[in-house]
C-alpha cells in the first residue's frame, strides 16, 4: 500500500498594524507568488524563533520599523495545494519608524470595513470575517 503524503505545513506570522480606524496593508510584489493581491505584513517563522521575534524581524524587513508587538488577537489556516498555513494574527499599535515599502509595491491605509473591496490573498479573504471581529475585539 503507498503511503499517504503528509501535507507541509508552514507557520506565520502577520501584523495587524492599527491606526485609529484604519489598518497597514501591503502589494505583494509582481515577481512573487500571489502578486498584486493586498495583505498584512509579515511573513514564515524561521527554524528556532518565537513568533514574536519573527514578527519584529519582518516588519524590520518590509517596513523599516521597530514594532512592539502586541497581543495575539487570532489563529487561523488555510491550505493552498498540499501547503497549509498556520497564521498568527497579532495586534501592532506601537512602532518606532514611518512604514515604507521595503518589499511590497506600495502600502496603504484602510478602514478596517473596507477590507473586503480590496484583492486579497485566498487565506485571508476567507479568515476575512474573523479578522475583522478579532480586531473590533467583538
Amino acid at each position: 500500500m503507498a503511503k499517504k503524503k503528509r501535507p507541509l505545513w508552514v507557520p506565520v506570522v502577520t501584523g495587524l498594524i492599527l491606526k485609529n480606524s484604519q489598518i497597514l496593508i501591503g502589494c505583494r510584489p509582481e515577481d512573487k507568488n500571489l502578486s498584486g493581491k493586498w495583505e498584512f505584513p509579515g511573513g514564515k517563522i524561521e527554524l528556532e524563533e518565537a513568533p514574536e521575534e519573527a514578527l519584529k524581524r519582518e516588519l524590520q524587513e518590509e517596513l523599516g520599523i521597530e514594532a512592539q508587538i502586541g497581543p495575539l488577537k487570532f489563529v487561523g489556516s488555510h491550505t493552498y495545494g498540499e501547503t497549509g498555513i498556520l497564521i498568527l494574527f497579532y495586534e501592532i499599535k506601537f512602532w518606532k519608524g514611518d512604514p515604507r515599502p521595503h518589499y511590497h509595491t506600495e502600502l496603504k491605509w484602510v478602514e478596517i470595513d473596507e477590507l473586503a473591496s480590496h484583492s486579497l490573498p485566498e487565506a485571508n479573504e476567507k479568515l476575512l470575517p474573523q479578522i475583522i471581529k478579532a480586531i473590533k475585539n467583538e
